[in-house]
């Protein structure tokens, strides 16, 4: 019988299994963050170096091109660059492209070999000169078991599906005519904030704003989507809580991004997917039951939303109920966790530069008549000075600080360097926001700049990239601009702010330290106190 011996213990082969349990146990655990800190950073590491002698993992390395890749930092065996990347990326990414790589730089997180891109020139010839090379995605294990094989357009691969249900998207979906239909939800629900807020004041209590931010996209989201169906029996609750575990799965430590090999190990395939499995059926049976109440229903009066609009095109599309409800966990990501986070970061600067919060208001209360219930839509359309918050906030506090990673589909030759097939590829657009050869004070919260200069943030321009660019731009950013300004118009026109005394009297200010996820968030929440305008 084959048998191995680990320190003078022999194993037979039925006695692996007890060690495979417990490894799968381990990895379920780690896939929870359930284990302390200190233990997950010392088991980690010594767990893949075990692991990486077990089993047989395919090709160790890779053939040389015979070509110059981009430059890399030294690395250690089996962890690559793990070590150097740490809890924020995005910042050390950028750190390490100074000293190594400020276009391209070659890093392996784990045993896979990632190009990082951090300048304007460079992202300009990976998603628009080379565009139709990197035009995929990586594969992965849990995106496919949320999304139904990735029957989505956000995690699908580059194909004839992902073409099919992009165009579905821009142009039955979210196109400018469409995104005006759903402006009456909109407006009603900033109407139930300003509200809300309006009752706050009396108390004089501070108000969590990720809360009240977050409960409000998500409201216009499920509005958009289903008209007021999400709001039955608290499913919008329910929502929140599959989005926010969904993104903390997909934007955690995911052991396919840095060993694919291993997670092809039938018992750690199955520790690594058995969280995706149980919200896979809890997405199922919310998702079903608003689809078919939609298939049922079809001569109740109510709004026109998104799941009407992919009823319609299932026979043009041949769209299953799995392609619909995939799309719909796409625009429930993209549509809510970024929105809010970026409300939320501009207000944060706001307090934290009162002359740049006072100015905006000016704007919007010397062009807003005094005593509107609501500002609308139509009020903001000339807010030049609000549409430069937003632009600031986006270059220094980009939603996704790293973009959607794209992948090589072919080996292709940039700036003299050789990118391989099949190298996963991250686009900083946080380091790109901050990168001093393009920006003055790039460090500061500078709206004005935004006043001088003719930079847009629809892909055009290279040097702020908040929805990304090319065939794999973000196909919500009309979506998303006009939730943005209607809610920062009525928080600012309707209510001045303030920290609570006790920050203040402290010194503390704001705490902008971030936590990084599939969005990076503010770890501290934001506590302010309304007033009613003066």
């Amino acid at each position: 019988m084959a048998s191995m011996a680990i320190k003078g213990v022999a194993c037979d082969k039925k006695s692996t299994w007890p060690m495979q349990a417990t490894m799968a146990a381990l990895l379920q655990q780690l896939m929870q963050a359930t284990l302390p800190q200190a233990l997950l950073l010392l088991f980690f590491p010594l767990a893949l170096v075990l692991l990486h002698y077990l089993v047989i993992t395919g090709r160790s390395g890779r053939s040389s091109h015979g070509c110059r890749l981009p430059p890399s930092p030294p690395r250690l065996p089996v962890i690559g660059h793990l070590h150097l990347v740490g809890f924020l990326p995005h910042v050390n990414l950028r750190r390490l492209a100074m000293r190594y790589g400020p276009d391209y730089m070659l890093i392996h997180l784990g045993s896979v070999p990632t190009l990082v891109v951090s300048s304007p020139r460079a992202a300009q010839a990976v998603m628009r000169t080379h565009d139709h090379v990197f035009a995929s995605r990586p594969t992965s294990t849990l995106a496919n078991t949320l999304m139904t094989a990735s029957l989505d357009v956000a995690f699908a691969v580059y194909g004839d599906h992902w073409r099919q249900a992009k165009r579905l998207l821009s142009t039955h979906l979210l196109t400018v005519k469409k995104v005006s239909s759903y402006r009456p939800g909109r407006e009603e629900e900033a109407r139930l904030v300003v509200a809300k807020i309006a009752k706050a004041t009396v108390s004089c209590e501070a108000m969590d704003m990720r809360d009240l931010i977050y409960s409000f996209t998500t409201d216009v989201v499920c509005r958009a989507v289903s008209s007021n169906l999400f709001k039955v029996d608290g499913r919008n609750r329910l929502l929140r809580e599959l989005i926010d575990a969904s993104g903390a799965l997909i934007g955690g430590v995911n052991l396919e991004d840095f060993y694919p090999g291993l997670v092809r190990v039938g018992f750690i395939k199955r520790a690594v997917c058995a969280r995706a499995d149980k919200l896979k059926k809890r997405w199922d049976e919310l998702l079903d039951k608003v689809v078919d109440e939609h298939q049922e229903n079809t001569v109740q009066q109510r709004e026109p939303d998104f799941i009407d609009s992919l009823l319609s095109c299932q026979h043009e599309y041949a769209l299953t109920k799995d392609h619909i409800k995939a799309m719909l966990i796409d625009i429930f990501f993209g549509a809510t966790d970024s929105t809010s986070m970026l409300i939320e970061s501009v207000m944060a600067e706001l307090i934290s530069n009162p002359q740049v919060m006072s100015k905006l208001q000016a704007e919007l209360r010397s062009k807003i008549p005094k005593g509107k219930e609501i500002v609308t839509e139509d009020d903001l359309a000339t807010m030049t000075y609000l549409k430069a918050v937003i632009k600031e906030t986006f270059r220094l506090h980009p939603p996704a600080p790293l973009l959607g990673p794209h992948l090589s589909m072919d080996n292709v030759h940039i700036d003299g360097y050789i990118v391989p097939a099949h190298i996963p590829v991250l686009v900083n657009a946080w380091a790109i926001g901050r990168d001093p050869s393009t920006w003055e004070d790039p460090e500061k919260f500078m709206p004005e700049r935004f006043l001088k200069v003719d930079i847009d943030y629809k892909g055009n321009n290279f040097e702020l990239l908040p929805f990304g660019t090319g065939r794999r731009m973000c196909p919500g950013i009309n979506f998303s601009m006009s939730t943005y300004e209607l809610m920062l118009g009525n928080l600012l026109y309707h209510f001045d702010w303030e920290l609570p005394a006790p920050r203040v009297a402290g010194g503390m200010g704001v705490d902008m330290t971030e936590v990084f996820r599939l969005t990076v968030h503010r770890k501290e929440m934001l506590l302010l106190i309304p007033r009613t305008r003066t």
